[in-house]
């Protein structure tokens, strides 16, 4: 995969130094978000984080996918692939924000379900991320609709998410700067709190192949096990089948932190 790190044209900043720790594969990946008050969403965020905005609105997402092909940077060049969190389905419910110190645009997580409890364990750990464990499931229909779902495990809480979704199958090139598609997907660091400092994680991937998506959403409990009402609107879907990501370890978020 050597030619997704060399094309970077498409990044808002350049490639962070240093390697990349770990590179996973993301596939049948559904975009579904929520406008909300921009107010609402900024009451949930750490210190240094404040609302990355869109027509007015802060924007919530629910994010289901499978991720494989999971592998960890070892000692030098080599790569080793992680027993047992190889393969394995993820969801997680995220809002977009800028910092207050670089200005960067990423992404805030309030949550990640996962179906494996190593990759559970090793992102707490050594990324510091608000990981559960979850029972999950993904079939495919006959229609090849993906048939996801997924009850969180080991909380007080039950925290469910039931869905049926599928891509309609037209990909465009790439979405354009001030869309909302390029808003809502194209982000190159995500954002965490940790024992009282701000820390930034970088990722580096090719533009999403985003398609138009249909979905029907049976039930989605995330949004208010972390405090968030919806709104009644409509949500606004996107569909990507696979993308190759690769991952840096986390560094504080300051000024000269991403070059």
């Amino acid at each position: 995969m050597a030619n997704i790190l060399e094309t970077t044209d498409h990044r808002p900043y350049p490639l962070p130094a240093g390697r990349w720790r770990m590179a996973q594969r993301w596939s049948d990946l559904l975009f579904v978000h929520w406008p909300v008050a921009a107010e609402e969403i900024a009451r949930l965020l750490p210190a240094g984080l404040t609302v990355d905005s869109f027509d007015g609105y802060a924007w919530v997402g629910v994010v289901p996918f499978w991720m494989d092909q999971v592998r960890t940077r070892a000692i030098g060049e080599s790569c080793i692939a992680v027993p047992s969190a190889s393969e394995f389905c993820e969801l997680n419910l995220r809002t977009y924000v800028r910092s207050s110190v670089t200005g960067l645009r990423g992404v805030f997580f309030f949550s990640l379900d996962a179906a494996s409890a190593l990759a559970v364990a090793g992102a707490r750990a050594i990324f510091h991320l608000p990981y559960f464990l979850a029972r999950m499931q993904r079939r495919i229909g006959q229609d090849g609709a993906i048939e996801y779902d997924s009850q969180r495990l080991l909380t007080r809480r039950n925290v469910r998410f039931r869905a049926r979704y599928r891509g309609l199958g037209t990909v465009a090139a790439s979405s354009s700067a001030g869309s909302l598609e390029h808003f809502l997907t194209e982000r190159y660091c995500l954002f965490t709190a940790h024992a009282g400092r701000l820390l930034v994680g970088h990722i580096h991937h090719l533009p999403w192949p985003l398609e138009a998506a249909e979905a029907e959403i049976e039930l989605n409990e995330l949004p208010a096990a972390h405090g968030i009402a919806l709104s009644n609107r409509v949500p606004v879907l996107h569909f990507a089948r696979e993308l190759h990501v690769y991952i840096w370890s986390l560094r504080e978020d300051q000024a000269a932190a991403f070059v």
